[in-house]
Formats: C-alpha cells, sequence, structure tokens
C-alpha cells in the first residue's frame, strides 16, 4: 500500500493552450500502478478542456456543480455530482463546466495524455 499525502490545497491554474476559459487544478498525487496522475480540477462556467485521449483511459468523479463530457462524434452530455464517467485508452473526448455552472470533478488519468484542438461552442 501507498498513501500519497497532499502537501497543499493551493489551486494552480491550468495550462491556456489545453483548455479554455478560467481552469484551475489542485495536484492529489501520481499513481503507481497503472502510472497515472490524480487531480481535483475546477472549472468555472463555461470552461472545458480541449479535445483529447489518455492512453491508458481516465476516471472523472464529479464532485460539485454541473458540467458536461463528449465524446468525438457524439452529443454532450451532463454530468453532476456523484457522476463516475469511465473514458477507454485511446477514446477522443473533453469535459468541462455547463455554460451556467462552475463544475469541479477529481480526473485519475492514465497513461499519456494527447492533447488534440480545441472544442467549438457547436
Amino acid at each position: 500500500m501507498r498513501i500519497a499525502r497532499t502537501a497543499s490545497t493551493r489551486l494552480e491554474p491550468m495550462a491556456t493552450e489545453t483548455f479554455s476559459g478560467t481552469v484551475r487544478r489542485r495536484d492529489l498525487g501520481r499513481i503507481g500502478a497503472p502510472e497515472g496522475a490524480a487531480l481535483a480540477v475546477t472549472f468555472d462556467p463555461g470552461a472545458r478542456t480541449y479535445w483529447h485521449r489518455h492512453s491508458g483511459g481516465q476516471v472523472i468523479h464529479v464532485v460539485d456543480g454541473v458540467g458536461r463530457v463528449a465524446v468525438r462524434g457524439e452529443t454532450a452530455i451532463e454530468i453532476q455530482p456523484g457522476d463516475l464517467v469511465e473514458t477507454p485508452p485511446g477514446e477522443e473526448h473533453w469535459h468541462g463546466a455547463s455554460p451556467d455552472s462552475p463544475m469541479t470533478h477529481v480526473a485519475l488519468s492514465f497513461g499519456e495524455t494527447e492533447w488534440l484542438e480545441p472544442v467549438t461552442d457547436e
């Protein structure tokens, strides 16, 4: 067993080349096997990730607010506190806050993340 203690509760801004709008994260620690990252991510209303995929998949747990998530070629789906979203390895997707509400989720991302193009409002 390994316990990762979070040394800081400080929110860090996310990179503007992979997110639109104001998005902040709190690093929750590294995951050993499979290798990955655990992040608490807060999106301001309307903020979202770019299209991306994770080589080992991703699990998102919504803890506050209302958000949206979509797989490439499909309609966005509303997500809310308590929802658990699993994306399999290599699936292109995006996630973020709804236009009228902030949203916070805990994301467990495995393997490498490949960032793609911005998501359009359409």
